[in-house]
């Protein structure tokens, strides 16, 4: 009995360290694109005029930092500098929200082995991707047209006027940035650096996600699922309370939503717990650059920030009575792509072209 204690005990652990290595390789590979993405990030939010360009060089941004929160802060310190105008910063938050989903695409790959599993977690990850691009769909020419995120960020931005700023602690930096920092001093003057990071970080996940999975499936699966089942996604308010909560602590929707894939792929989870916890997952990224905005103290900044919020409050309320239609495409696509290794790279070419078109606009144009 005790020596069955010892071995839960023993793979409890192995849990709480390999999820550690999982998500230091997600911060890693966020940290391994803004070592070559962030001054171009810059560059490109301080050229924009057109919202066509602007919702475009958000998506680009955002693929290359893998944050949403740091392109929107980014935008929020442009706005706030007076580089930006709030009418152009909409669309690139817009785009922002797009780009920040990449993360959850490629933790879905290291599923691959298993069929099955392959095709709930690779629903799991890319039905973040369909909601962002409906709701850009759906809310960008109705922004064009009627300015109604403008106008309610406006309208919010006086109802909180005159407040300011707090830094939030952010545990999930307080355990990593030091181990990130570690390896950054001692990559420091090897060649091409930040490719090796990417490509360290990437390896890293995909081992710490296979080890994570069998773990998890030595453990008592059963029980696991009636915690996260009648506790954590008991139902979809819980669901949102949850992604929220979770992405305003550690600052990135990229972590959050990439954490649920392997549940998801162990069918701890299914996908439609996922999807409220998803749109959380949305609303909570918005804090960061919330409250950067209001620590600057500038009412144009502070509207920004809130053009954020509103933006993924009206997706919510558009496609959470409609949220068939994003898990259904997610679905559809997951069915998809685990027939064959055929499948899967003809849609993966399709899907970096949502990436890769945007950054040769920006190139040749």
């Amino acid at each position: 009995m005790k020596s069955e204690t010892r071995q839960k005990l023993l793979q409890i652990v192995m849990v709480i360290l390999t999820i550690y290595f999982f998500l230091l390789s997600i911060k890693l590979l966020g940290h391994s694109f803004k070592l070559f993405g962030k001054d171009f990030a810059e560059a490109m939010l301080s050229t924009t005029s057109d919202p066509f360009a602007g919702l475009i060089i958000g998506i680009v941004a955002t693929s290359l930092i893998q944050s949403s929160s740091t392109t929107t802060s980014i935008v929020v310190g442009l706005v706030a500098g007076g580089v930006v105008t709030l009418e152009n910063a909409i669309p690139i938050i817009m785009g922002a929200n797009i780009g920040t989903t990449v993360t959850n695409t490629l933790v879905s790959l290291g599923h691959m082995g298993r069929r099955l599993e392959f095709k709930r977690a690779f629903a799991a990850g890319v039905v973040h991707d369909f909601y962002n691009i409906l709701s850009v769909i759906v809310l960008f020419p109705l922004e064009l047209k009627f300015h109604m995120i403008q106008k309610s960020a406006l309208f919010l931005d006086k109802q909180f006027e005159g407040v300011g700023g707090m830094k939030l602690f952010n545990p999930l930096k307080a355990i990593l940035a030091p181990v990130i920092s570690f390896i950054d001093k001692l990559f420091e003057n090897v060649p091409y650096n930040d490719i090796l990071l990417m490509v360290i970080s990437i390896v890293t996940m995909f081992v710490a996600l296979a080890f994570l999975i069998k773990t998890i499936r030595s453990l008592v699966l059963d029980k696991i699922e009636i915690i996260i089942n009648k506790y954590l996604f008991k139902n979809d308010f819980l669901g949102v309370i949850w992604g929220a909560g979770m992405t305003f602590i550690v600052q990135s929707s990229s972590v959050t939503t990439s954490l649920i894939v392997p549940l998801a792929g162990a069918g701890v989870v299914n996908l439609r717990k996922i999807f409220p916890y998803t749109l959380g997952a949305n609303i909570g990224t918005t804090g960061t650059a919330l409250l950067a905005a209001l620590a600057t103290t500038n009412p144009v900044a502070v509207t920004a920030a809130f053009a954020h919020l509103v933006f993924n409050i009206f997706g919510i309320a558009i496609f959470y009575p409609l949220k068939a239609i994003p898990i259904g495409l997610a679905e559809r696509i997951s069915e998809y792509v685990s027939i064959s290794r055929r499948n899967l790279i003809m849609f993966l070419v399709g899907y970096s072209m949502i990436y890769f078109i945007p950054i040769l606009f920006i190139i040749l144009f």
